[in-house]
């Protein structure tokens, strides 16, 4: 029994997507899967250092990967006049030089961000903490990502919404590219088609029956949010659009690429369909 790691992050819309394996719903034959959590700049840097096989990571840092990861067409998240939000105390106006809590170097977010505010004085920290962070006053303000974008602080206000800043950057209506998946090159065509095509299943079972796995989740106390938030939450970023990857979203990963390469952040400007899974191998082969 061949066992896989399949990383994500612990927030409500990762666990949701990937619990249909972990609950058995979908198997493999000869595989037994494990579900590791882990915040995703460390999923993001553990990628870098080529740590699973199969992993979230953040779109922005996939051209770092390219040559080690293929891009998923599925579990993608995006934003759709939403996304993750500037936070800062109320009241408080923002000067140039503002302090500001990132999750993470490698996160679309904090590439987004810096481009907008390149002057801006920026800490990393753990998702988690940025809300504290911002409200004990050790930051002018911080972006808030995953379900934190739904129950922040009331002393907290949005000086920014990301998806503004988005739409300014990328000049057109396209939806915000936040996250996917990877799978790792190395690993046999027929074997890496398999996986993604699992993972495809996983997350349209569970859109299929997403009041009864919502209630599972709930009741086992695997997301840190309540049941209307979670409601909420995944009709945000674990939708039906979070099955497959649409033309429009695939635009709109070559846009962001593109900013990033005009702005510094790459070598070079790539075309996302260019590392996607060749899945016609897979029908030529049962042709």
């Amino acid at each position: 029994m061949k066992n896989m790691v399949i990383a994500h992050s612990p927030d409500a819309d990762d666990i949701f997507m990937y619990y249909a394996i972990k609950f058995g719903w979908i198997t493999m034959k000869g595989v037994q899967f494990d579900n590791r959590a882990l915040d995703i700049e460390t999923l993001n840097e553990e990628a870098l250092k080529g740590t699973y096989d199969i992993t979230a990571i953040s779109f922005a840092l996939y051209p770092h990967i390219k040559e080690e990861y293929a891009l998923l067409k599925t579990a993608v998240s995006f934003g759709e006049g939403y996304g993750p939000k500037l936070i800062k105390r109320k009241g408080m106006r923002l000067k140039r030089h503002f302090s500001v809590a990132l999750s993470g170097k490698y996160t679309t977010n904090a590439m987004l961000f810096r481009m907008a505010y390149p002057e801006a004085r920026i800490t990393y920290m753990n998702f988690l903490e940025i809300e504290e962070a911002i409200v004990t006053g050790r930051v002018d303000a911080g972006v808030l990502i995953h379900e934190s974008i739904l129950t922040f602080h009331d002393d907290l206000e949005v000086e920014r919404e990301m998806w503004d800043i988005w739409q300014e950057l990328a000049g057109s209506d396209v939806p915000l590219p936040l996250g996917g998946m990877a799978l790792r090159r190395s690993l046999p065509l027929t074997k890496a088609i398999a996986y993604e095509q699992l993972l495809i299943d996983a997350v349209t079972i569970a859109r299929a029956h997403k009041e009864r796995l919502s209630s599972m989740l709930m009741e086992r106390n695997l997301v840190r949010i309540d049941a209307a938030t979670l409601e909420t939450y995944l009709e945000l970023y674990a939708n039906d659009d979070s099955i497959a990857l649409s033309d429009i979203q695939l635009h709109a990963i070559n846009r962001l690429f593109e900013l990033g390469h005009e702005h510094g952040f790459y070598d070079e400007c790539i075309d996302i369909n260019d590392y996607l899974i060749p899945n016609e191998y897979g029908e030529l082969r049962r042709g």
